[in-house]
């Protein structure tokens, strides 16, 4: 046999290797019902004091329907959704400062992100519901993605008073993201080489990206002094070995979601989020063309999503399933997808 043929026959078992293996996730996000909880502790004055401190405070969390209450530390979290002229309540971090019981529906859990409602009006649940739904599209796209699980949250002072009771989600851990796909998390520093990207998993992330309308993201930097990336995280198959496989969150400045707060970032010459920019790499266009026909595939799956969360209102189903019905028209050919999405690649 040549050496040629034989390199090909390489390449080629290597194409054909199955992905890792995926192990189910921690009983938080086994499921997609809706769980209740209740969170008792200093809440006004973490929401008073969020834009300048995320000092955590101790509290309490309890399991609705158990007699399962655990002690946690409470704590102001993120960046824009922090400062009040965003969001009234902030997004949170639940540090569990004891182990929940192994046969806890939190077994397993140390430190979770917990994405609020931002501001009482109706219409932010609605946004919590269709920031959820993102995460919920791409955990059909790809296993190797944050799982989220809806939770009703009733916020309680210390001294019992009621807050509110609001819908919010869980956002899983990224280092269980990455050990139950037998994944590692990347060690880097404020920036990557493009090049050193996983190229289906990149182009799958930026199509996705496109797809809800989302510009609040980089894969191969983040702000200055904060570490690579701008909410993506980085994993790789072995410890420090490439290439680097990105995973992606927080949704809300999308077009999907439309929020009343989101604008575009700066350097986009465009009038609202609801105007697309694909930001793919010219070098994954091979892999974006595949990608694409994953997603007019699944497109039924992704569109009854919509109908499988509960309290989301008829009308924002609707005005979802229509803004991602643009989407699917420039996917419908890989003629359309060259030509209206390719054909502003990136490098």
């Amino acid at each position: 046999m040549s050496r040629y043929r034989a390199c090909l026959l390489m390449t080629a078992a290597f194409a054909a290797a199955p992905t890792l293996a995926e192990t189910p996730p921690k009983p938080l996000f086994a499921s997609d019902d809706p769980i209740r909880v209740t969170i008792t502790g200093p809440i006004g004055a973490i929401a008073r004091a969020a834009e300048n401190s995320t000092t955590p405070r101790e509290a309490t969390l309890a399991i609705g329907g158990t007699s399962e209450t655990y002690p946690i530390r409470l704590s102001a979290r993120g960046i824009s959704r922090r400062t009040k002229v965003t969001c009234q309540f902030p997004p949170l971090r639940v540090d569990f400062t004891g182990r929940p019981a192994e046969t806890s529906l939190f077994a397993g859990q140390r430190r979770l992100k917990l994405v609020t409602h931002c501001r009482s009006n109706a219409a932010f649940q609605q946004h919590t519901l269709l920031e959820y739904s993102g995460y919920r599209i791409l955990n059909l796209l790809d296993p190797l993605s944050f799982r989220a699980r809806l939770a009703l949250v009733t916020y309680l002072e210390a001294d019992g008073r009621p807050v509110t009771q609001r819908i919010g989600f869980f956002l899983e851990d990224k280092n269980d993201v990455a050990s139950r796909n037998g994944y590692y998390p990347a060690n880097v520093g404020d920036r990557i080489s493009f090049a050193q990207l996983d190229p289906r998993r990149a182009a799958r992330i930026a199509m996705f990206q496109y797809m809800i309308g989302d510009l609040d993201w980089a894969m191969i930097a983040g702000p200055r002094g904060e570490g690579c990336c701008h909410n993506v995280r980085l994993l790789t198959a072995a410890p420090d070995r490439l290439p680097y496989h990105p995973i992606t969150y927080d949704f809300d400045y999308s077009g999907l979601v439309d929020a009343s707060y989101a604008v575009p970032p700066e350097g986009f010459h465009i009038s609202s989020v609801r105007n697309r920019v694909y930001r793919g790499y010219c070098r994954h266009n091979g892999d974006a063309l595949a990608v694409a026909a994953e997603f007019r595939a699944k497109r039924h799956q992704i569109e009854a999503i919509f109908g499988q969360i509960p309290q989301m209102e008829q009308r924002t189903r609707a005005k979802a399933v229509a803004y991602l019905a643009r989407f699917f028209d420039e996917i419908a050919t890989d003629d359309s997808v060259r030509s209206k999405i390719l054909n502003h690649c990136v490098g």
